[in-house]
C-alpha cells in the first residue's frame, strides 16, 4: 500500500476556522497560560478529527490570527508583552510542536511574541512548525496599526536578522512556504518580496469581517494569488469569545485559492474544517514555467519600479528604536505621515 504522505507534490491543506478565546479579562499570567493550554488541547482534538475526515494526505494546517490570545484592548505595550506574548522557545510552541509531530503535519499560525533582542517590545509573529516539531519559519508582521513591527526598529532588526529574516521563506518537502499576517494581504509589496525569494504557498492567518460581498481583503486574496502565481491558504477565526466585541464580528470565509485565482474551498461561519483542498505543487510549477501571456512572474520588469520606491518615503522607519512609546505613538505617527504626504502633493 502506498502511503499518501510519501507524495509531497500533491497533498491537502486545511484552513482551520476556530474560535479565539481572548485573554483580555485575565490579569494573572498563570491564568493566561492555563487558558492558552486549554486552547491548544482543544486544537489537538479538532486537528485529529479533521485529519481523520480529510485523509492522511492532509499535510498542512493553517490556524487563524492570534488564536491563543485575541488582540490588545487598551493594554499598554508592557502589560500586553507580560500577559499575552509567547517566548520564542516557550511552552506554547513546544505544545504545538507536539501536535505537528503526532500528526506529521506542517502547522502554521500567528501569535504575539517577545524577542530578547528587543526587550521593551513585542512582535506579531506568523510561524510554521514542521513535522519534527521545529519552528522552520518565523515572520514578524511588517504593517500594523497598533503594534510594533520590525520596521519600527529597522536598523537594529536588520543587524539581528538580515533581509532574509524580514522576508523568510521556508523551503520544505511540501513546497516553499511564506506567511502573510491578516491585513498584510492588502500590501502587494510584502507578498511580492516573498515571491522573489521563491514563495509558492502563502499562509494567511487572519481575523477579519466576512460577508458574501467581496470586501477589500477578499479581493486582495485573489489578487495576491494571481499576481504571484501562488496558492493562498487563508484561515479566519470563528469569532472571538470573552470580549465586549460581538463575538461573530470576525467569523467565516476561510478559504484556499489556487495560483489562477480560483477559490478551491471556502467555509461559512462558525468553527469549521470545510476549507480544505488539494495543493498540487507539480501543476503550480508547470504553470510557472510555461511561456505565455499568463506567466506574470517571468514578465516582471522590476527595474522599472526600483528607483521610484527608493526615492519615496512614506511611513518612517526606526520610530521605536531606543525610544519608549505608548499606544498614542502609532496614530500620531500616521497623522504626521498624512500631513507630510499632503504637503508633498502625494495625497
Amino acid at each position: 500500500m502506498v502511503d499518501d504522505r510519501e507524495n509531497t507534490e500533491a497533498f491537502r491543506a486545511l484552513a482551520l476556522q476556530v474560535t479565539c478565546h481572548a485573554i483580555n479579562q485575565l490579569t494573572d499570567r498563570q491564568e493566561v497560560r492555563l487558558l492558552m493550554q486549554d486552547t491548544i488541547n482543544r486544537l489537538a482534538k479538532q486537528i485529529a478529527a479533521s485529519i481523520a475526515f480529510i485523509g492522511g494526505d492532509c499535510r498542512l494546517i493553517v490556524l487563524p490570527e492570534y488564536f491563543l490570545t485575541g488582540f490588545p484592548m487598551g493594554e499598554s505595550l508592557a502589560v500586553w508583552a507580560e500577559k499575552a506574548c509567547l517566548e520564542m522557545a516557550g511552552a506554547e510552541y513546544e505544545a504545538l510542536g507536539k501536535i505537528a509531530q503526532q500528526y506529521k503535519i506542517f502547522l502554521a499560525g500567528n501569535a504575539y511574541e517577545i524577542d530578547p533582542n528587543f526587550p521593551d517590545l513585542y512582535f506579531q509573529t506568523c510561524f510554521v512548525i514542521d513535522p519534527s516539531g521545529t519552528v522552520v519559519l518565523r515572520y514578524r508582521r511588517l504593517n500594523s496599526m497598533f503594534a510594533p513591527t520590525p520596521h519600527d526598529v529597522w536598523d537594529k532588526y536588520l543587524d539581528c536578522y538580515g533581509l532574509s529574516g524580514v522576508f523568510p521563506v521556508a523551503k520544505t518537502e511540501i513546497g516553499n512556504l511564506a506567511a502573510l499576517a491578516s491585513e498584510e494581504i492588502l500590501y502587494p509589496e510584502v507578498a511580492r518580496c516573498l515571491t522573489m525569494r521563491g514563495a509558492e504557498i502563502f499562509l494567511h492567518s487572519t481575523s477579519e469581517v466576512y460577508s458574501k460581498e467581496r470586501a477589500p481583503k477578499e479581493a486582495a486574496k485573489i489578487c495576491r494569488a494571481v499576481e504571484n502565481m501562488a496558492y493562498v491558504v487563508s484561515a479566519n477565526s470563528a469569532g472571538i469569545a470573552n470580549t465586549a466585541i460581538p463575538s461573530a464580528s470576525t467569523d467565516g470565509g476561510s478559504k484556499i485559492i489556487d495560483y489562477r485565482g480560483l477559490i478551491l474551498a471556502e467555509t461559512a461561519s462558525g468553527e469549521s474544517m470545510a476549507a480544505f483542498a488539494e495543493i498540487d505543487l507539480a501543476a503550480l510549477r508547470r504553470y510557472r514555467r510555461r511561456p505565455g501571456l499568463n506567466n506574470l512572474l517571468s514578465r516582471q520588469r522590476l527595474e522599472l519600479y526600483a528607483q521610484s520606491y527608493s526615492q519615496s518615503h512614506f511611513y518612517p522607519a526606526n520610530t521605536m528604536l531606543d525610544k519608549e512609546v505608548d499606544r498614542k505613538h502609532f496614530i500620531q505617527t500616521q497623522q504626521e505621515t498624512i500631513e507630510r504626504l499632503a504637503q508633498l502633493g502625494v495625497i
